[in-house]
């Protein structure tokens, strides 16, 4: 999940360049193909696919259609919204997992983690407001903060979800069953928006983004996520997203970006103690 963290992030750095020069359904379709073949070449090559794996293949479906949902929102909302800011809205995966985890396993939440998902919450309203009192009392926040915060709340019920569907099968194998229902799922809906999109005409710099995001931020979070799933409590796993404020202004100084204001920085600071606070036995 460490790793996780660090990957999502660059997905935010690089998407907040090029979410005004591709259609979110076009680039996520692409993206999802990629990291089926990627994942499923793995899968396959290693063994981990057993022939009863894809019983039931209603299950993949329905985590597809979560997941879609959550990256379409996500380069939607990057349109409008800074990518520090997009990442502290993703903090708040961990209380609404939490939530998740509670009503569809029965997964309870300790009062140090209940404290500790309040923090890294207040840390995150802290930075979606970019540390202006007035605006969080007046809750202004931003058209695109507010999209991607839907697609935040999908990603909340899939951590569940995982754990509640899975049978027994290896985490490159539900993981490759999810892509490909996902890269048909996109191809269906957006066929139109993928037809339109004039692919050689994209400059380099998006190429680099649906290839970062297909196999960084797709085949291997996808299966980093999936292993942590079905070992770990929602909350927990998602505690790991309380860092991705913190690496996103890494890769944004990487890519040439000035640091966000110091007010700012407090709420990244609040965000770190959350994640203390959780993975503490």
């Amino acid at each position: 999940m460490l790793l996780f963290s660090v990957l999502v992030a660059g997905s935010f750095a690089l998407g907040v360049l090029v979410a005004n020069e591709i259609s979110p359904m076009a680039l996520n379709a692409v993206r999802f193909w990629i990291a089926a073949g990627i994942v499923g070449g793995i899968a396959f090559g290693t063994g981990a696919i057993k022939s009863g794996d894809f019983r039931a293949p209603w299950r993949y479906l329905i985590l597809a259609v979560v997941f879609t949902f959550y990256f379409v929102l996500m380069f939607e909302g990057l349109k409008t919204a800074p990518s520090v800011s997009a990442a502290a809205v993703f903090t708040l995966t961990p209380i609404l997992s939490a939530i998740f985890g509670y009503v569809m396993l029965r997964q309870i939440t300790t009062s140090r983690m209940a404290l500790a998902l309040g923090i890294g919450a207040l840390g995150a309203i802290w930075v979606i407001f970019r540390a202006d009192v007035s605006a969080i009392l007046g809750f202004d926040v931003g058209r695109g903060e507010m999209i991607y915060f839907w697609g935040c709340v999908s990603h909340a019920i899939y951590t569940p979800l995982v754990r509640k569907l899975n049978r027994g099968e290896t985490a490159l194998s539900f993981t490759f069953g999810t892509l490909v229902a996902g890269a048909l799922i996109l191809t269906v809906l957006g066929l139109p928006e993928i037809i339109r999109t004039d692919w050689a005409d994209l400059r380099p710099l998006v190429w680099v983004t649906i290839l970062y995001v297909s196999v960084f931020a797709s085949a291997t979070t996808f299966t980093l996520l999936q292993f942590a799933s079905l070992r770990l409590p929602s909350a927990k796993v998602m505690a790991y997203t309380y860092l991705t404020p913190s690496w996103v202004m890494v890769w944004d100084v990487a890519l040439g970006n000035p640091l966000p204001p110091a007010m700012v920085l407090l709420g990244i600071g609040l965000t770190i103690v959350a994640l203390l606070l959780l993975l503490r036995e």
